[in-house]
């Protein structure tokens, strides 16, 4: 083992030319009135960063230095040292080579007490490298899967319900002391605290015939996270039923709920459906992180000409705007993103939903309750009595609620819905179809934005890609321009869970209506119409879209054509 010395931190950056005398000073007088280290607070007045104090500290200790931003490390050499000690320790395992001493990264390696605490804990020979405190601490929170700690806990679990000693009560957390601590409560913290960890939209809980599946939904790709006992089925569903209010004794129906988790990451909206299945109840969370915030119109980074046609739209003191696709598409963050840009104290904003996904201040947001007779079109009659600017439809989903929204489009009031189509140019016939008047689809409908969600590259691990044939003609067969095309792929990495993608971004295409087409729907010319918007659309479809993001680098030919390869483009 590499003993470490005590230094005086500040002089050693100060000897180093990093800091200059009166910086130091300043940080003494302020530890000295907050007790928080130096460090610290060299780093966070930006005198110097964590990595030159990493490599300052490492030539004077005489250990390496090593950068872990992009280190993978198996999670049984990091369990060597356990979770909560290297948290606390600020140190972690890197490295477990047969026949030879360990390697552990640690950010503070004149931490003499904290050296000897992981010597007593590896019982092994151990060389010491400096890292960075930040790059350290998501190394950690990469490494320590929470699906070692599922899978452990589910365990416990079983064997508790197996014990004719534990009372149910204080299994699923009912008694007011001490509730925290039941099995299945820490089994559900972990599984949420893991989720908001890998960005996962949705956990699914599905009862097998011979075990338990655990999955989360992240980038709109469903990944296992752990499958254990199926004996644990039944008090998992139930706990979390208890937790969004739902009739514990029903388990024949599905039920919908929702209920807020506090985590270490934050506060997290969870809506939750229960539904019968051959082997228990399968429950699916989705989760609404409301730490994170709305975004904008900008922050959507919608191309220029979409943020320009949707500009007009709202811009407009009455009309409908549609948004659409399938469902988790996107298109409620797309809504709300155009209401934060609406919101004001001149305008009164009422939103008809079901349910309320993001709640926003100064909005007068309504949640549709067809148990009590509250559907969306009794909701839509009284709000539009409400004297409101702006109307938030959740969802255009059938004729009644379509002709009031409508109708209210054409009597002065701003109207926003979605509605599920594949496209943009298929939303007036869609309509039609559902009974609407033609004349209120001509007279009401403004723009119908159409959008889908691709996944990114990850930018950790991408390298240019050389597209083949196939690729190329791909592309070339929508006259796009090559000029300063960058190709990339992700090689897989630990940030992106070595899928090669991390994070999504929507993909658009739009129909403004103008007077040729509103003309061409009150004639019923379907025919015409259908040629006109093609027309109207042409370079700027979904397909071209999406392709342009492939272009950018920004993703792969692969998401591009699974997100718009079964439209029916003549283009």
């Amino acid at each position: 083992m590499n003993q470490p010395a005590r230094i005086r931190l500040g002089d050693l950056l100060t000897q180093e030319g990093l800091l200059q005398p009166a910086q130091l000073q300043e940080a003494l007088t302020e530890q000295k009135a907050t007790g928080r280290k130096l460090g610290r607070i060299f780093v966070e007045r930006g005198w110097v960063t964590e990595v030159q104090i990493a490599k300052t500290v490492a030539r004077q200790l005489r250990v390496p230095f090593q950068d872990v931003s992009n280190l993978s490390v198996r999670g049984d050499i990091a369990g060597l040292l356990p979770e909560g000690q290297a948290r606390r320790l600020r140190a972690m395992v890197i490295e477990a080579a047969a026949g030879s001493a360990l390697r552990v990264a640690m950010a503070d390696p004149t931490d003499m007490a904290g050296f000897d605490e992981i010597g007593r804990i590896l019982k092994r020979d151990f060389q010491l490298v400096a890292v960075a405190e930040t790059q350290l601490m998501a190394l950690i929170d990469r490494s320590y899967t929470g699906a070692s700690e599922m899978a452990s806990l589910a365990e416990q679990l079983t064997s508790d319900l197996a014990s004719v000693d534990d009372a149910l009560g204080d299994l699923l957390g009912l008694s007011a002391v001490g509730a925290e601590d039941a099995p299945v409560v820490r089994l559900l913290q972990t599984v949420f605290e893991e989720a908001l960890r890998r960005r996962a939209s949705d956990i699914h809980i599905e009862p097998q015939q011979a075990s338990l599946r655990i999955r989360f939904r992240i980038d709109g790709v469903l990944h296992v996270q752990t499958e254990t006992d199926a004996k644990i089925s039944a008090a998992v569903a139930l706990r979390i039923k208890l937790m969004s209010g739902l009739d514990i004794s029903e388990r024949r129906l599905p039920q919908d709920g929702r209920f807020h988790v506090k985590l270490k990451g934050g506060g997290v909206d969870v809506r939750i459906s229960t539904m019968p299945t051959q082997f228990g109840e399968s429950v699916v969370m989705r989760l609404l992180n409301q730490s994170t915030g709305l975004l904008s119109l900008p922050g959507l980074q919608l191309p220029e000409h979409v943020q320009g046609a949707i500009q007009r739209a709202i811009d407009r003191p009455s009309g409908m705007f549609l948004v659409t696709g399938p469902t988790g598409s996107g298109k409620t963050t797309t809504l709300y993103a155009t209401l934060n840009a609406l919101n004001n104290t001149e305008r009164k904003i009422i939103t008809v939903e079901d349910p309320v996904e993001y709640r926003l201040a100064g909005l007068n947001q309504v949640q549709v309750h067809e148990k009590i007779d509250l559907g969306f079109e009794r909701v839509l009659r009284a709000a539009l009595r409400q004297d409101p600017d702006v109307v938030l439809v959740g969802e255009m989903r059938d004729q009644t609620t379509a002709e009031v929204g409508m109708r209210a489009a054409m009597t002065g009031h701003l109207v926003l819905s979605t509605l599920h189509t594949n496209d943009a140019l298929s939303t007036a016939t869609r309509l039609l179809d559902m009974g609407v008047p033609r004349y209120m689809v001509a007279l009401s409908l403004h723009l119908v934005l159409a959008q889908r969600l691709v996944r990114t590259v990850c930018t950790h691990c991408a390298e240019p890609h050389e597209p083949d044939a196939r690729e190329m003609a791909l592309v070339e067969g929508l006259g796009l321009s090559l000029d300063g095309a960058r190709f990339m792929r992700g090689r897989g990495c630990v940030h992106c869970n070595d899928t090669g993608y991390a994070g999504r971004m929507g993909v658009y295409e739009f129909l403004e209506m103008d007077g040729e087409l509103i003309t061409l729907m009150n004639r019923g010319d379907s025919e015409g119409f259908t040629q006109l918007g093609r027309q109207r659309m042409r370079g700027n479809t979904l397909r071209h879209d999406a392709t342009r993001r492939v272009i950018q680098g920004l993703t792969t030919l692969d998401e591009a054509l699974r997100v718009s390869v079964y439209l029916d483009e003549d283009d």
